[in-house]
């Protein structure tokens, strides 16, 4: 019974993890593609290019200052969780 709790511990902290990391990136996603179709809807400029290179621009961007937070996030978590789990401490 206890394993069980551990393992659903350890699942959940994982998954919050992979929430928080991914918020920056799906945030910006969201506003660039909202800010593109407002563009778009005012201006009457239906090409497909311009929904998707500012999009991938933005989370580009975003991707490359965030990538020292998501780095340090995941390895506290495996230093913190995963190791000592798969070592028995």
């Amino acid at each position: 019974m206890l394993e069980e709790a551990i393992f659903f511990d350890t699942l959940r902290q994982g998954l919050w993890i992979a929430v928080i990391i991914s918020v920056p990136i799906l945030t910006v996603a969201l506003l660039a593609g909202v800010t593109v179709g407002l563009f778009q809807a005012l201006t009457s400029i239906q090409e497909m290019t311009l929904t998707f290179v500012p999009k991938l621009l933005a989370i580009v961007a975003v991707f490359w200052v965030s990538m020292n937070f998501m780095s340090e996030t995941l390895v506290a978590f495996f230093q913190d969780h995963l190791i000592p789990l798969i070592s028995g401490g």
